[in-house]
């Protein structure tokens, strides 16, 4: 029956669902010998810089022109300035760290593709927080939520180191360089007290997300030693 089929699909070739099925009969051979490629990094790499880039320019656009053509103009837009500056540099550090958490990757799967969509979703609300506290110049809330968005953008950024060592291995590349990831921990803990603090004394907590950012901007070259030893 199989090869009266294969006949009949050769007689047929002009067809265009004939060539389709030639198609998946190789695929499907080819993934039974075990021949099938692996999902190549690429795709995920350049959506998620082009994302990035999207969320800095939203971010730039909340900056509102002023009327006036005095310095006086300007004192308004300071909170909206210095909490662009704080946003700014984080996206610039998630862009960073996942620029070489990737370059540690060989292949991803469809799970890391959902880690790094969740690691997104947090991200793309960093325009938001931004503006509102801005806006409402260091406010208890504003400031808490801006806090809750970091805590669960870093988080987020853990879950998928994790899910990378696991589809590598314990014993990769990934995993030897990402070791226990002191910094990472270190880093939730300031803004989950951060975020209680906001309540309390909201421009001392924006000051701890501060030196959370200076903490990272400390470069960390864990993986590029890794890669180049």
């Amino acid at each position: 029956m199989q090869a009266i089929a294969d006949r009949g699909i050769t007689h047929h070739c002009n067809r265009p669902y004939a060539k389709l099925l030639l198609e998946v009969q190789a695929i499907g051979s080819a993934s039974r010998k075990g021949g099938y490629t692996k999902m190549g990094k690429g795709r995920l790499e350049a959506f998620s810089d082009g994302v990035i880039a999207i969320l800095i320019t939203i971010m730039v656009l909340e900056l509102k022109v002023p009327h006036q053509a005095d310095l006086a103009a300007l004192r308004p837009l300071v909170p909206v300035f210095l909490s662009y500056v704080l946003s700014f540099i984080y996206l610039g550090i998630y862009w960073n760290n996942h620029h070489h958490l990737l370059q540690a990757t060989r292949h991803v799967n469809g799970n890391v593709l959902w880690a790094n969509l969740h690691l997104l979703f947090w991200l793309s609300l960093i325009p938001f927080v931004t503006a509102w506290t801005g806006e409402n110049h260091f406010a208890a809330w504003p400031v808490a939520l801006y806090g809750t968005v970091l805590l669960l953008a870093a988080i987020a950024y853990f879950i998928l180191t994790r899910v990378l060592i696991s589809y590598h291995g314990k014993d990769s590349t990934l995993a030897i360089a990402l070791g226990r990831d002191f910094k990472g921990k270190v880093s939730v803990v300031i803004y989950a007290a951060a975020i209680l603090l906001s309540f309390v004394n909201s421009l001392f907590a924006f000051m701890l997300y501060v030196l959370v950012a200076i903490v990272w901007l400390i470069p960390d070259r864990r993986i590029e030693k890794i890669l180049t030893s």
